[in-house]
């Protein structure tokens, strides 16, 4: 990744100088002495952040103000932080309308500067992030309601994109919650069949009776309470797509009907005998493996076959965790919209939990947690505190990675090893620090607050453990 570059600006050599040592490690560092060596760095490089001291040696046309002004009329204008030995409020607030980031007293922090520069480079980031999702989703027509560009969901929607205009079968298998109806959707949305119906059918929810009189419709008569004819959803959805949602529920009674409308694309209602045909286009979907119900006898191999002509594999959102920001920057302005609340982010522990969480409901699970979040936050920003208890009490040093049972038959397992004492002061001390870590997003100066000692002690106690440390 390229090194982000940072000019600082100061007529103190001894403050200039001790900046760049202590940022160097991390940017790109120039370094001017007055506005006009600062102009000629800002004109003549590239600069992702522009650190400035208010008074620069000249006159309040040439102070770090000034500087400010042409910095931001740059095409690709940096990130701007003011520095002030003798700045009141007033000249942050100024400082801050002529579109400055945010400012620091002297003598600097440096402490909170590296804070406040990693969180506005972050922020340049998620406003980048955001823009490349907007433009993914203007260009992906159709295809709106998926989000996503790990390369599972690439490979989802090339296969849409390929099945849609045909009249294929469609089987789209995934755990609950993982958008099997929005594929389904796609799909209608971009075939020829757009302009008729899309007709959604969840198998699991009705009796084997009320989903075969659902699908196929019934005559008057045909059983308690048909007191009139009633058409299913294979007419209502002719010409257009039917969705049969957790089709491995269906009962064998049902299963031969649907093979029948499958190979003839005709049925009967229940209770009549008239042949009525329809032309539809079946997408089915299923959390559970159709192979496996097959093989248990409980379900139809012929209907499977039928069934499994294209078959789309949703991923967990565990599989897919780089779609997750694009995810959270969707849900949250749909759900500030959806309640009401101003556009609001996460924090940077709060979007990694997000990120770290193993999220068994899957996006549907994502998604209640975001509403849940844009409702009970009261500050500008929606923090850890805010997030459903599930989140907010989970750490991953509580759920190790499973074991891996892929050795070889003949090799034998390793011994058990005895579960650390609690009294091993190193073990304690060791599993405190990675879960101020992990609380912190690996943010080494706000994990030493939370463990009561300073930076410089952690990274001592970090490099002793032979951890490598996220600089903050």
């Amino acid at each position: 990744m390229r090194q982000h570059t940072l000019l600082i600006v100061d007529d103190e050599k001894h403050t200039r100088e001790g900046l760049r040592r202590s940022l160097e490690d991390d940017f790109e560092v120039y370094a001017a002495a007055d506005f006009a060596g600062g102009v000629n760095i800002l004109t003549s490089e590239s600069v992702d952040l522009l650190l400035t001291d208010l008074r620069l040696g000249g006159s309040d046309a040439q102070n770090g103000l000034a500087l400010i002004d042409r910095a931001l009329k740059l095409p690709t204008p940096p990130i701007c932080i003011l520095m002030t030995a003798y700045g009141s409020i007033d000249t942050a607030v100024e400082a801050m309308k002529r579109g400055a980031y945010d400012f620091v007293t002297k003598p600097v922090n440096l402490d909170s500067l590296e804070i406040k520069i990693k969180r506005a480079l972050r922020g340049r980031e998620v406003e980048s992030e955001n823009r490349g999702l907007r433009e993914q989703i203007d260009k992906r027509a159709g295809l709106e309601a998926l989000i996503g560009r790990s390369a599972p969901m690439e490979q989802i929607f090339d296969t849409i994109r390929q099945v849609a205009p045909t009249r294929a079968t469609v089987l789209i298998e995934g755990e609950s919650g993982t958008g099997k109806e929005l594929v389904a959707r796609a799909l209608h949305t971009m075939s020829n069949r757009a302009k008729a119906k899309f007709v959604a059918v969840h198998c699991a929810a009705l009796s084997p009776q009320l989903l075969e009189s659902e699908l196929f419709g019934h005559e008057r008569g045909a059983f308690t309470g048909a007191t009139e004819r009633r058409a299913g959803r294979f007419e209502q959805a002719d010409g257009g797509t039917i969705f049969l949602d957790e089709i491995g529920e269906i009962e064998p009674s049902v299963q031969v009907k649907l093979l029948r409308v499958l190979g003839e694309r005709t049925f009967e209602r229940v209770g009549g005998n008239a042949q009525i045909s329809t032309d539809v286009r079946l997408v089915a979907a299923t959390n559970k493996r159709l192979e496996k119900l097959v093989a248990d006898g409980k379900f139809r191999d012929d209907l499977y076959y039928r069934l499994n002509v294209v078959r789309i594999d949703m991923p967990p959102l565990r599989e897919r965790r780089e779609d997750i920001p694009l995810l959270v920057t969707a849900f949250l302005k749909i759900s500030s919209q959806e309640n009401d609340k101003p556009a609001k982010e996460f924090t940077a522990d709060a979007l990694a939990r997000l990120i770290e969480y193993p999220w068994p409901g899957n996006v549907r699970e994502l998604r209640a947690a975001i509403d849940h979040g844009v409702v009970l936050s009261q500050g500008p920003k929606i923090t850890l505190r805010d997030l459903p208890t599930a989140l907010r009490h989970w750490h991953p040093a509580d759920h190790p990675p499973a074991a891996d049972n892929s050795a070889p038959a003949n090799q034998p397992a390793a011994a058990p090893q005895p579960p650390p004492s609690p009294f091993d002061l190193h073990a304690t001390e060791q599993r405190l620090i990675e879960r101020a870590l992990a609380d912190t997003n690996g943010n080494i100066t706000e994990a030493a607050k939370q463990l009561g000692i300073s930076r410089r002690t952690l990274h001592r106690k970090l490099k002793a453990q032979s951890r490598p440390a996220t600089t903050a």
